[in-house]
């Protein structure tokens, strides 16, 4: 199994996610992200409810697949940009790097 070489962060923490970014980078360079994709949320498909973070009733999201669809308007320019090979394994690392630090609006609660 290889290692993800991307890394992701959402700068906000606690009750402001909103008010954050992303910073992503691929073996530790930075990646320049549009300001669209940079300052919201990825919509990758996970459970967000600060309430209910077990419930499966509450996931949203979209799955990989979709996902790619959805983002490659900005996505395969930002591999290309930074010379990231554009194939299935690179685009879910990319995906699993920023699903793990993914938000909603409302998901931790802060503007309830």
């Amino acid at each position: 199994m290889s290692t993800n070489p991307f890394s992701a962060n959402w700068t906000a923490k606690g009750h402001t996610l909103c008010l954050g970014h992303w910073e992503i980078s691929y073996h530790s360079l930075p990646l320049c992200l549009p300001s669209n994709a940079k300052e919201m949320h990825m919509d990758t498909y996970g459970i967000f409810s600060w309430l209910f973070p077990d419930d499966e009733d509450c996931a949203e999201g979209l799955p990989l697949e979709q996902w790619i669809e959805a983002k490659s308007d900005w996505l395969f320019d930002v591999f290309d940009q930074h010379q990231i090979p554009i194939d299935e394994k690179h685009i879910s690392w990319f995906y699993e790097a920023v699903s793990k630090q993914d938000w909603r609006c409302g998901s931790c609660g802060g503007c309830l």
